[in-house]
C-alpha cells in the first residue's frame, strides 16, 4: 500500500486513535549523544527495551523486531532511542552485534565491519534464535544504512531469509552501492596507490569496500530484482545523505515497496546520514511502516543534521 494511502486512512473518520507514539515507560532520547558513552564502555550491552527473551508478541503486533546496526558502530549506540522507542509501542525488540572483525577480540565498540555475507549469516541466526524464543512465524526487520540496506538484502535475497520476514524497513539504507560523495572514486585517482588502499581498506575491514559502488557484491544481492514476493519494503531517505550516495541509490524497486524521502513537504528536516539514527521523524516513519493499519501522519519538525534535537 502507498504511503499516501495509509496516511489518508490513519488520518480518516473512520481510523483508530493510538497514544501519542513517542509517550510509554522507557525513556526514548533523540539525541545521538545518547549513544556515545555505552558504545564506548558497554558495546556488548543491547539498549533498554530490546533483548527481553521472555516477551511474547500481541495480537496487534505479532512480529517481533530485529534491528541491524549501521557500519562501524554497535548495537549499543544505535538503538538507545529506536528500541525503547517501539518496546513503548508494544513491540518486542531484539538487537544484535554483527560483523565483529576477525583481528580483534571480543564485542569491541566498532563492529559491521566484517565482511557482509558473513554478517548476513548472523543475523540467519538471530532470527532463527528470535523466532524460537518468542514463537513468532515471522520477524520485521528493521535497520540503519548496512543494517538496512545490504547486510539484510543479502540474507533475504541470497540466504532465503524472505521466507521468515515480513516487513523490511531501511533508514538510509547502504542499497546498490555508494560513492561516499565521491571518495569511493580516489581507488582510480593515483594508480596503482590508490587501488593498494582501497584493496588494504578491504583486507582490514571488507564492509567497508563491499559497500562502495561498483563491487560485485551489489550485483549478488540486487541482480535478480531488489524485492522477492511476500516481504513488504520501507526505505526513508534523506537527501542531505552524505555517505550513501546519490541518496536515490537507496530506494528500491519493486511491488511493495514505499520509498520515503524525509524532506518530501518537510523541508525543515535538514537530517543526514548519521541523524537519521535518532530522528524523530524517522521512528515515527518506522513505527507506520511496522503497523500500516494504525499510521499516523508523521508531523514536520526541525532536524538537525548530526544532532537531530539539536533546534
Amino acid at each position: 500500500m502507498a504511503l499516501g494511502t495509509v496516511l489518508a486512512l490513519a488520518a480518516g473518520p473512520a481510523a483508530a486513535q493510538p497514544q501519542e507514539p513517542v509517550t510509554g515507560p522507557l525513556p526514548v532520547p533523540f539525541d545521538l549523544g545518547a549513544g556515545i558513552l555505552p558504545a564506548g564502555l558497554f558495546p556488548a550491552q543491547a539498549p533498554p527495551g530490546a533483548n527481553d527473551w521472555n516477551c511474547r508478541p500481541s495480537a496487534e503486533h505479532p512480529n517481533p523486531v530485529v534491528l541491524g546496526n549501521s557500519t562501524s558502530t554497535s548495537q549499543a549506540i544505535a538503538f538507545q532511542a529506536g528500541a525503547p522507542y517501539l518496546k513503548n509501542n508494544g513491540y518486542c525488540v531484539f538487537t544484535f552485534n554483527y560483523g565483529n572483525m576477525a583481528w580483534l577480540p571480543g564485542q569491541v565498540p566498532l563492529q559491521a565491519l566484517g565482511d557482509i555475507r558473513s554478517s548476513a549469516r548472523e543475523l540467519a541466526v538471530m532470527v532463527d534464535r528470535v523466532l524460537a524464543a518468542t514463537g513468532a512465524a515471522k520477524v520485521d526487520l528493521v535497520g540503519h544504512s548496512q543494517g538496512g540496506g545490504i547486510m539484510p538484502l543479502y540474507y533475504l535475497n541470497v540466504l532465503g531469509g524472505d521466507a521468515k520476514v515480513d516487513k523490511m524497513v531501511g533508514i538510509s539504507p547502504s542499497n546498490h552501492g555508494t560513492t561516499l560523495s565521491t571518495i569511493a572514486f580516489l581507488r582510480s585517482f593515483i594508480p596503482p596507490v590508490g587501488w593498494w588502499i582501497y584493496d588494504g581498506l578491504g583486507s582490514v575491514a571488507p564492509a567497508l569496500t563491499q559497500q562502495a559502488i561498483g563491487d560485485g557484491l551489489s550485483t549478488e544481492v540486487y541482480g535478480a530484482g531488489d524485492t522477492r514476493p511476500g516481504v513488504t519494503y520501507t526505505t526513508i531517505v534523506t537527501k542531505y545523505d552524505q555517505i550513501v550516495t546519490p541518496y536515490d541509490q537507496q530506494y528500491l524497486s519493486g511491488p511493495n515497496v514505499t520509498n520515503i524521502t524525509l524532506q518530501d513537504g518537510c523541508p525543515a528536516d535538514m537530517s543526514e546520514h548519521l541523524a537519521t539514527m535518532y530522528s524523530e521523524r524517522a521512528w515515527r516513519f518506522v513505527l507506520n511502516a511496522l503497523s500500516p493499519s494504525t499510521a499516523t501522519p508523521v508531523p514536520c519538525m526541525a532536524v538537525s543534521p548530526y544532532f537531530p534535537n539539536v533546534r
